[in-house]
C-alpha cells in the first residue's frame, strides 16, 4: 500500500497505470487513498480523484468498490461540501446509464448487421446448430452477453445511490431524483421485478425514518419542501406501477401516500390529489371493486369541478357521466347478507380502510356500512347535482334503471342507450390528469344490471314464464348467461326464482307462506288493520299499552347492554393482545438487527484483516519482483556488451521483466543480429552478381573484336611462318651446295 504525500500524486500514479493497461492496480491505488484515514478533510483534488475512481468502477463494473468509495466520500463531504458529493453521484449515474445504452445499441447493431454469405439462406449452419444446442435465439444470446451485465450494474448503481442518500436532509433532492430515474429505468425496460424491489426499498427507508427519530441530519417531513419531494416520489411510483400493470403494487403505493399524509396531517395539492383519485379509479376497476371505483370517480369529479378553472363543459359532462355510470355499475344487492359474523367484521374493517383511502378520513367515523353503499352514493349524486351535469343518455339510463317500472320493455329501451354510451368518450383536453375517458367499459356491467332489473320486475308481475319468451326479452345475453346471473341474485336474496328445464319455464317466487312477496302483503295488511283499530279505539294509557306489547323490554335492553359490554371487553383484549404481539415483534426485530449488525461488524473486521494481509503479501511480492527486475536488468546490460553493434532494444513501460524474459531477449537479439548479417551478405552477393553480369555484357563485344583481330593476326603470322618454313629448306639446300 503506497503512501502519497499529496492526493495529486495518487491521481498521477493511477493515470500512469491506466496508460499501461493496469486498471485494477489503478483502482486499488485510488481505493486505498479514499479509504485512508489520512485524507478525511475535504479538498478539491479529492473530487477529481472521485471522478476518476467512479470512471474506473464503471469501466470494470466494480459496484462494491464504488459503494465503499462513495460512502467514505459522503463522510468527508457531509458537513463541508455536499454539492461535491452530488456532482460525483450524478457523474456516476450518467456513466452507468451511458454504458448500458451503448451496450444495448451495440447489441441491436450486431443483430441488425448483414453477416451472411448466402443472401438466399435464412441462417448460417453454425447459427442453426448453436440455436438448437442452446435453445436461444441470436438476440437472446447477445442480450445475455452484452446487455444484461450492464443492466445489472446500472440497477446496482441505483440501489447503491439510494442506500447512500437515504434519510439525509441535505441530500433528499438528489435522493428523489435518483428514485425518479430508477422508476424511469424500470418503465423503459419493463423491469417489473426490479420495480417491486425498488418500491420495497423506498418503503423501508421511510419506515426507518419514522422508527429512528434521533438520527442525525434526519429529514423533517413537516417542512413543505421535504414533504413535496416525498409526495412527488410516491406519486411517480404510483404512475409507473399503473403503467406497468402492477396493480397490487399501485394499491400499496396508494397506501404509502395515505400513510405519509397520516404522519404529517396535511392534504397535498389539488393537482396531486387529482392524480391520486385518477389512479384509484383504475385500481378499483381492475380489482372488481365497483363501489369504491364509483366513490373514487365522485371524488375526482368534485376536485375537477372545484379546482380546475380550465375545465370545459364537454369534459365536465364526460366525467359526470363516468361517475353516474360507475355508480350504476355497482351490484344492486348486498353480497354480505348471508355472511358470517367474522366476514361481516372483516368487511366492516375493509370499508373503513377504503373510506380512509378515498376520503382521507383519519378518524374511523363510518360505523354503519349502509352509509358506504350504492343507494347512498346515488342519492348523493342526485343531491350534489352530478346527475344534472351528465349526458342525456346517462340520465335516461339512470331513470330507466332506478325509477321506471317496465318489466316487458325495459331491456328494449336500455339497449339503444347502451349502444350510444359505448360510442361516447375520448381524450380530455382540459383535464391533464385524466387523459382519457371511455364509457364503453361500463357497458357489460350495465347490461348485467339491466338483466337483474328486468328479472326483478318480471318476478313482481308474473309467476311463470316460458324460457323462450324471457330470452327474447333479454337481448344482451344468451339464456345460459342469464341463468348464471340469476343464480347469484337468488343466492343473495335479490330475487326468488327457479328454472324448470323439463317444462321449459321459469317460476318466480315461492308459493309457500313464508315467501317474501306474501309475507310483505301480510305485514302491510296487519299494519293497516292495526291503524284502523287504533283510530276506532284510541288508546288512553300509552305507557301501559307499551308495557303490554313489550313486557320484557327492560330485560332485553339489559341483556343487549351486557352483550355489548362483553363484546367491547373482548375487542379491548384483542387490541391489547395485538399491541403486545407487535411490541414483541419489534423487540425481536431489534434483537435480530443488533445481532445482524454485530455479525456485519465482525465480518467487516475479518474483511479488513484479510485486505491487510493481502496488501502485505502484495507488497512483499512487489519487492521480490523489483529485486528480480534489478538482477534481470544487470543481466541484460551484460548481454548487450557482447553484441556487435551494441544496439539496445527499448523496454516497454509496465512490462514485467524476469531473468527468463531477459535471457530470451538476449537470445532474440543475437538471432536478430545474425539474421541481419545474413541479409547484408545476401545483398552484397546480389550486388556483385549484378556487377559481374554488367561487366561481362560490356566486355562481350570487345572480346569478340579482339578475337577476330587475333584471328587475323594469327592468319598473317601463319602465312608468314609458312613462307618462312617454305624458304628455310631452300636456304638449307642452297647452303649445302655452297
Amino acid at each position: 500500500m503506497a503512501n502519497f504525500a499529496k492526493p495529486e500524486n495518487a491521481l498521477k500514479r493511477a493515470e500512469e497505470l491506466i496508460n499501461v493497461g493496469q486498471k485494477q492496480d489503478a483502482l486499488q491505488a485510488l481505493h486505498n487513498l479514499i479509504t485512508s484515514k489520512r485524507y478525511r478533510a475535504w479538498q478539491k483534488p479529492l473530487e477529481r480523484i472521485m471522478f476518476k475512481y467512479v470512471e474506473l468502477c464503471v469501466d470494470m463494473r466494480k459496484g462494491r468498490f464504488a459503494k465503499d468509495g462513495l460512502i467514505q466520500y459522503r463522510i468527508v463531504c457531509q458537513q463541508v461540501n455536499v454539492s461535491s458529493l452530488e456532482e460525483v453521484i450524478k457523474h456516476f449515474m450518467h456513466l452507468s446509464t451511458e454504458k448500458a445504452e451503448q451496450a444495448r445499441s451495440h447489441a441491436q447493431a450486431l443483430e441488425e448487421a448483414l453477416d451472411v454469405d448466402d443472401l438466399e439462406a435464412d441462417q448460417r449452419p453454425e447459427d442453426l446448430m448453436l440455436s438448437y444446442v442452446s435453445g436461444e435465439k441470436g438476440k437472446d444470446r447477445s442480450d445475455r452477453e452484452l446487455v444484461t451485465p450492464w443492466f445489472k450494474f446500472l440497477w446496482e448503481t441505483y440501489r447503491t445511490v439510494l442506500e447512500i442518500l437515504r434519510n439525509n436532509s441535505k441530500l433528499e433532492a438528489l435522493y428523489a431524483m435518483t428514485a425518479h430515474r430508477a422508476f424511469q429505468f424500470c418503465k423503459q425496460y419493463k423491469r417489473t421485478t426490479e420495480f417491486r424491489r425498488l418500491c420495497e426499498i423506498i418503503r423501508n427507508h421511510l419506515a426507518n425514518l419514522n422508527k429512528y427519530k434521533d438520527q442525525r441530519d434526519r429529514p423533517d417531513l413537516s417542512a413543505p419542501e421535504s414533504l413535496q419531494l416525498y409526495l412527488d416520489t410516491r406519486f411517480e411510483q404510483l404512475k409507473i406501477a399503473s403503467e406497468l400493470g402492477l396493480w397490487q403494487e399501485a394499491f400499496r403505493s396508494v397506501e404509502d401516500i395515505h400513510g405519509l399524509m397520516s404522519i404529517v396531517k396535511k392534504t397535498p395539492k389539488a393537482s396531486l390529489m387529482v392524480v391520486y383519485y385518477a389512479k384509484l379509479t383504475e385500481i378499483f376497476w381492475i380489482s372488481g371493486s365497483h363501489l369504491y371505483h364509483a366513490y373514487a370517480w365522485f371524488k375526482l369529479f368534485t376536485l375537477q369541478k372545484s379546482f380546475n378553472k380550465n375545465l370545459s363543459q364537454k369534459d365536465l359532462q364526460l366525467i359526470a357521466s363516468s361517475v353516474v355510470l360507475a355508480a350504476l355499475s355497482v351490484s344492486p344487492y348486498d353480497q354480505t347478507r348471508s355472511a358470517s359474523h367474522l366476514e361481516l367484521e372483516n368487511e366492516k374493517e375493509r370499508n373503513l380502510r377504503m373510506a380512509n383511502l378515498i376520503g382521507f378520513n383519519l378518524e374511523p367515523k363510518l360505523e354503519n356500512r349502509e352509509v358506504f353503499s350504492r343507494s347512498s352514493l346515488l342519492a348523493e349524486l342526485v343531491a350534489k347535482g352530478v346527475l344534472s351535469c351528465a349526458t342525456q343518455e346517462a340520465k335516461d339510463l339512470y331513470h330507466l334503471l332506478e325509477h321506471e317500472f317496465l318489466p316487458l320493455d325495459v331491456a328494449s329501451k336500455i339497449q339503444p342507450l347502451l349502444m350510444k354510451i359505448s360510442k361516447l368518450g375520448g381524450k380530455l383536453s382540459s383535464a391533464s390528469s385524466v387523459p382519457e375517458v371511455q364509457l364503453s367499459q361500463y357497458v357489460p356491467a350495465l347490461e348485467k344490471l339491466a338483466t337483474l332489473r328486468l328479472l326483478k320486475q318480471v318476478s313482481l308481475v308474473y309467476q311463470t314464464m316460458k324460457i323462450e319468451s324471457l330470452s327474447q326479452m333479454i337481448p344482451f345475453f344468451v339464456f345460459s348467461m342469464v341463468e348464471k346471473i340469476s343464480v347469484d341474485a337468488v343466492k343473495h336474496n335479490f330475487i326468488a326464482m327457479k328454472v324448470d328445464h323439463m317444462k321449459g319455464v321459469v317460476v318466480f317466487g315461492n308459493m309457500g307462506l313464508e315467501s317474501d312477496k306474501l309475507r310483505d302483503h301480510l305485514t302491510i295488511l296487519a299494519e293497516s288493520l292495526n291503524k284502523a283499530r287504533a283510530m276506532i279505539y284510541p288508546s288512553v294509557n300509552k305507557a301501559s299499552k307499551l308495557g303490554e306489547v313489550l313486557p320484557g323490554l327492560a330485560e332485553i335492553v339489559d341483556k343487549e347492554h351486557k352483550r355489548l359490554l362483553a363484546r367491547k371487553s373482548i375487542i379491548e383484549k384483542r387490541k391489547e393482545e395485538q399491541e403486545r404481539q407487535l411490541l414483541e415483534m419489534e423487540r425481536e426485530e431489534e434483537t435480530k438487527r443488533q445481532m445482524l449488525q454485530k455479525k456485519t461488524e465482525e465480518a467487516e473486521k475479518k474483511r479488513l484483516a484479510a485486505v491487510f494481509e493481502q496488501q502485505r503479501a502484495e507488497r512483499i511480492r512487489k519487492e521480490i519482483e523489483e529485486r528480480e527486475l534489478e538482477e534481470a536488468q544487470a543481466l541484460l546490460q551484460e548481454t548487450e556488451k557482447h553484441l556487435k553493434r551494441g544496439k539496445k532494444k527499448p523496454i516497454l513501460d509496465g512490462e514485467k521483466l524476469t531473468k527468463q524474459n531477459l535471457l530470451e531477449r538476449a537470445m532474440s537479439e543475437q538471432l536478430k543480429e545474425r539474421q541481419e548479417q545474413e541479409k547484408r551478405l545476401q545483398k552484397v552477393a546480389k550486388t556483385m552478381d549484378h556487377l559481374e553480369r554488367a561487366k561481362r555484357e560490356e566486355a562481350a563485344p570487345l572480346i569478340e573484336a579482339a578475337f577476330q583481330q587475333r584471328l587475323v593476326e594469327e592468319k598473317v603470322l601463319q602465312e608468314r611462318e609458312q613462307q618462312v618454313s617454305f624458304l628455310i629448306p631452300r636456304f638449307d639446300i642452297a647452303f649445302s651446295f655452297l
